[in-house]
């Protein structure tokens, strides 16, 4: 079967050839049969990607360790949900999955109905094939999936799963991190296509509007679930670092946001054109880069599994495909002048375009601070790390700004606002979190201003989102004479885009909450204690009672069973554990959390004696980490209820500007 699946790949990669081959031609002579031939190639490799896949699938369930990639990445004792999850595990068999999914994707544009008269789909097709044929030749030459161990034997056992990576939130972090990768290649394909063309509306928005979103969904949960495994997994008591490699999700994730809103300027006011075709440029680029800092080993990080030779190649596509990216683009920059000019620097359009500029000024920021120990090594002969306080001192203020102005943008009008339109729709909101702002600089033990404007700020958008579904479901009340619970209801799922964006900007809003508290108010104690000691900090109390140890499976678990109090009551115990696995010689750390809505309370087992007696543990006091969370699964929910095909999905609806109007009034 290992032969199949190779030879599914090679048959993939001569049929993208051959339907690359079969578009061009089609184009240039006008033959129908050629590009329906070309396009029936284009499901053949999906058809073909999915077979090798799952038969990898297959090999690494059943342990078939005669195969290379199943040999260093499972081992019988490991759980099957894991051997499935090993498939991303390694460069060959997450570069298979990426092809799998752009495959699927690829198949799905060329046979949508919807594009069935769109003449740019051609064209979109042979870019997303240039993509496949890279991906292809390097599954067939540089890292096939399907190799032999070459031991001349089949071995009794595999190396195994690393650690780290035996975890739920990295089975499924990467999975939705490539959807979202992959996906941008969609909206990337069919800018290209325009400008090919020669095309330059907004009509290939307005056909990738979806592809877009839920591609930032996808990326936004794949940071997500990244996040949430560090902070269980890792052990260092916080749920982001600026990693490299958490910093190469990231990024795309803030030119994706910055291109989302950007594209809705271009489809009221046809303004920003060339600024949008470069936003899709760069976000499809940074994609791309993010996956060759994973597999190139260029920069250090857990997260990371280098290949010098696979980087290679993967810099040299991406200097390739922005090469071209940048021709196309200078070529046809007469197609993109700007339809109209901004009428006032006091506008939605101007907001708009304030929140793209803070965005691409932070994309730029945590871009040069990833790439910086990479150019001083090249320029000094030194790789100087740039730290954790560089992000975050760059980077608070922009959040800071982007709150502010995300507040702000709703609440203007299109075109021109006036100072009364400012005046009635800011007074209460900013009344409410100033006044709350000031009471939590007054009750919180720790006096710092930095934190408590951050969270003033976000009290107001916060605010501002309440007030404009209350304002909406008042006038449709109004007007129709329906219940509030009817008239809320219809009101939202029949402006599905717009109040989906304000459910999106409430899940940021709440995200921003926790991650400024948890930052800013965050505690934490090393203490070395024997059995019998106690702990104390804030209001917590644990006890250590020991060390105790169990076996599963193969695993041998040391762990310390600790009673927790808060203000002398009893809340519950915690059990940081050391997980030692029979094929690896470093232990994992699995935390003890005892959380709620407000704080957790986190400990980390760090060393012991020989005796069990005694240990040292780190404990943490990380406030307001769950509405991190409860605020990612938010945004998400919102992103679905945006996006979902119906009534209420498409841009300005009229009762929408009617509301506005009465709302406004």
């Amino acid at each position: 079967m290992a032969d199949i699946g190779y030879l599914a790949i090679i048959l993939s990669l001569a049929i993208s050839i051959y339907s690359l081959a079969g578009f061009v031609v089609g184009l240039k002579t006008g033959n129908e049969r050629i590009m329906r031939s070309a396009k029936g190639g284009v499901l053949a490799i999906a058809f073909l990607v999915t077979v090798a896949s799952l038969i990898l699938i297959y090999f690494l369930v059943t342990s078939d360790f005669s195969i290379k990639y199943v040999y260093e990445y499972t081992s019988k004792g490991l759980p099957t949900f894991y051997k499935f999850s090993a498939f991303w595990a390694g460069n060959a068999g997450s570069m298979l999955l990426w092809m799998w999914i752009l495959g699927i994707y690829a198949a799905v544009v060329a046979f949508s109905r919807r594009n069935e008269n769109d003449p740019s789909i051609p064209y979109v097709n042979i870019i997303l094939l240039i993509n496949s044929l890279f991906f292809l030749l390097m599954l067939t030459f540089i890292a096939n999936p399907f190799a032999r161990t070459g031991l001349g034997y089949v071995p009794a056992e595999g190396r195994g799963l690393n650690p780290l990576l035996q975890n739920p939130g990295m089975v499924f972090h990467p999975v939705t991190l490539y959807l979202g990768y992959v996906g941008f290649a969609i909206p990337y394909a069919f800018a290209m296509a325009a400008l090919i063309i020669k095309k330059a509306d907004d009509s290939w928005i307005r056909v990738t509007r979806r592809w877009s979103v839920v591609a930032w969904m996808f990326l936004t949960l794949g940071n997500l679930y990244g996040g949430q495994w560090a902070y269980v997994e890792l052990g260092w008591g916080g749920y982001w670092g600026w990693d490299p490699v958490e910093n190469a999700s990231f990024i795309p994730w803030l030119t994706g946001t910055a291109f989302i809103h950007s594209v809705m300027i271009q489809e009221r006011k046809e303004m920003l054109k060339a600024w949008n075709i470069s936003l899709i440029i760069i976000t499809y680029l940074l994609t791309l880069f993010g996956t060759y800092l994973v597999r190139s080993g260029v920069l250090v990080s857990v997260h990371a599994f280098g290949d010098t030779q696979l980087g290679y190649y993967f810099f040299t596509f991406i200097i390739i495909m922005m090469v071209a990216s940048l021709y196309l683009m200078i070529d046809r920059i007469n197609l993109l002048k700007e339809g109209r000019e901004f009428e006032s620097y006091i506008s939605r359009e101007s907001s708009f375009l304030l929140n793209n500029l803070l965005l691409v000024g932070s994309a730029f920021a945590v871009f040069w601070g990833t790439i910086f120990p990479l150019v001083s090594e090249a320029v000094r002969g030194v790789k100087v790390t740039v730290s954790v306080p560089f992000f975050n001192q760059v980077n608070a203020p922009i959040l800071l700004g982007m709150l502010l102005v995300m507040g702000v943008c709703p609440l203007i009008a299109w075109q021109k606002s006036s100072l009364k339109n400012l005046r009635d729709n800011f007074l209460w909101s900013m009344v409410l979190a100033v006044v709350t702002g000031v009471a939590m600089y007054l009750l919180l033990p720790v006096k710092r201003f930095a934190p408590i404007l951050g969270e003033t700020v976000s009290l107001f958008v916060l605010f501002t989102i309440i007030q404009e579904f209350v304002r909406g479901t008042r006038v449709r009340r109004k007007m129709t004479g329906e219940g509030y619970g009817t008239a809320f209801w219809r009101l939202v799922t029949r402006n599905r885009r717009r109040y989906g964006g304000y459910i999106v900007h409430l899940g940021i809003v709440l995200m921003a909450i926790g991650i400024i508290a948890s930052h800013a108010y965050k505690q934490e104690i090393t203490r070395t204690v024997t059995a019998g000691e106690k702990i104390t900090l804030g209001k917590y109390t644990t006890t250590f009672n020991g060390l105790m140890q169990r076996e599963e499976g193969e695993n041998v678990i040391v762990y310390a069973d600790m009673p927790v109090s808060k203000d002398g009551k009893n809340i519950g115990a915690v059990m940081p554990e050391k997980v030692f696995y029979e094929l690896w010689d470093q232990p994992s750390t699995e935390v003890g959390i005892l959380g709620s809505l407000t704080e957790d309370f986190y400990v980390i087992l760090s060393t012991w004696d020989k005796n069990g007696t005694e240990a040292t543990f780190k404990v943490i006091i990380n406030p307001m980490v769950a509405w991190v969370w409860i605020g990612g699964y938010i945004l998400v929910i919102g992103t679905v209820f945006a996006v979902w095909p119906g009534r209420g999905s498409q841009l300005g609806p009229k009762y929408t500007r009617s509301v506005e109007r009465h709302a406004r009034a």
